[in-house]
C-alpha cells in the first residue's frame, strides 16, 4: 500500500522528468529539440497572422472560438516555457513575459479589453528575441544578418501596431478590410512622410498620432539603415562583462578589455 509519502515523491519525479523534457525540447540542440523549435516558430508566426487579420475577422461568427485556441496555445507555450526555465521568476520578470501575459488577458476577454487588442502584435517583438529563433539563423549561416533582421521586426511591429490603434480608434465604424487598408495607408504613409492629402486623422489627436507615428518611424528606420549599412560585427558574449557585438578582429574587448578568442567564422 502507497503512502502520502511515496505518492508525492513519485508526483515530484514525474513533474521533473517533465521539466526535463521540456527544457531539452526548448533550448536543445539535437534534431528533435531543433523540430519541436521550428514548429513553435511556426505556430507563432500563425497566431501573429491571425492577430494582423483579427480587425477584418472579428464580426465573424466563428471568431470567438478562433480567439479561445489561441488563448489556449498562447497559456499552453508560456506554462511549458515556464516549466523549461531554470529560474522561473527570473523568466517571468523579463518583458517577453508579461507581453504574453497580457496577450493572454486580451484574447481571453476580447470584449473587456477589445480597445487593446490591437498590441497583441507585440507578440512578433516577443519571438524575435525568442533564442530558438535565432539558433536556426546561426544552423543557416545566418548570424551576420540578426542585427538587421531586429531592425526590420521592429519596424514591422510598429506598423502593425500603430495601424491598430488607428483602425481601432479612427477607422472602426468603417467596413473592416477596406477602413484596415485605410489605416494601413496613412500609417505606412506618415512614417514615410509621402502621400499626405487623401486619408488624414481629424482633430488633435489624429495630428498627434501623426506626429509620434513620424517620430518613432523615422528613428526606427534610420536603425535599419545602420544595421544594414554598417560594417557587420561578430556577436561573441564577453567572458568578463558580457558584451556581445565585437569587431571580427577583435583581440581584447572594447568595453572591459579582457583578453578574446573569437572563432573564426570557418571554424
Amino acid at each position: 500500500m502507497k503512502t502520502k509519502d511515496s505518492d508525492g515523491l513519485q508526483d515530484r519525479s514525474t513533474m521533473a522528468r517533465l521539466r526535463d523534457t521540456l527544457r531539452k525540447l526548448y533550448h536543445g540542440r539535437t534534431p528533435a529539440a531543433f523540430r519541436f523549435q521550428l514548429v513553435a516558430v511556426i505556430i507563432d508566426l500563425a497566431i501573429i497572422a491571425f492577430f494582423i487579420a483579427t480587425p477584418v475577422i472579428q464580426q465573424s461568427a466563428s471568431f470567438l472560438w478562433l480567439d479561445y485556441a489561441v488563448a489556449a496555445l498562447v497559456a499552453a507555450d508560456l506554462v511549458a516555457r515556464l516549466l523549461a526555465s531554470n529560474d522561473m521568476l527570473r523568466l517571468m520578470k523579463q518583458p517577453t513575459s508579461w507581453v504574453d501575459i497580457f496577450i493572454l488577458l486580451t484574447l481571453l476577454m476580447p470584449t473587456a479589453l477589445a480597445n487593446l487588442g490591437f498590441l497583441r502584435i507585440l507578440r512578433l517583438w516577443s519571438l524575435s528575441r525568442s533564442g530558438s529563433l535565432w539558433r536556426h539563423f546561426e544552423m543557416q549561416g545566418l548570424r551576420p544578418w540578426r542585427e538587421a533582421s531586429h531592425a526590420v521586426i521592429n519596424l514591422l511591429t510598429f506598423l502593425f501596431v500603430i495601424t491598430g490603434f488607428v483602425y481601432t480608434f479612427f477607422f472602426r465604424s468603417g467596413a473592416g478590410l477596406e477602413s484596415y487598408i485605410d489605416a494601413l495607408y496613412f500609417t505606412v504613409a506618415t512614417v514615410t512622410t509621402t502621400g499626405f492629402g487623401d486619408i488624414v486623422l481629424p482633430g488633435m489627436a489624429g495630428k498627434l498620432t501623426a506626429i509620434v507615428t513620424m517620430i518613432i518611424g523615422i528613428s526606427l528606420f534610420v536603425r535599419l539603415a545602420q544595421a544594414i549599412f554598417r560594417p557587420a560585427k561578430v556577436f561573441f558574449p564577453c567572458p568578463q562583462c558580457g558584451l556581445q557585438r565585437h569587431e571580427p578582429d577583435a583581440v581584447h574587448c572594447k568595453a572591459c578589455g579582457h583578453l578574446l578568442n573569437i572563432p573564426d567564422s570557418g571554424d
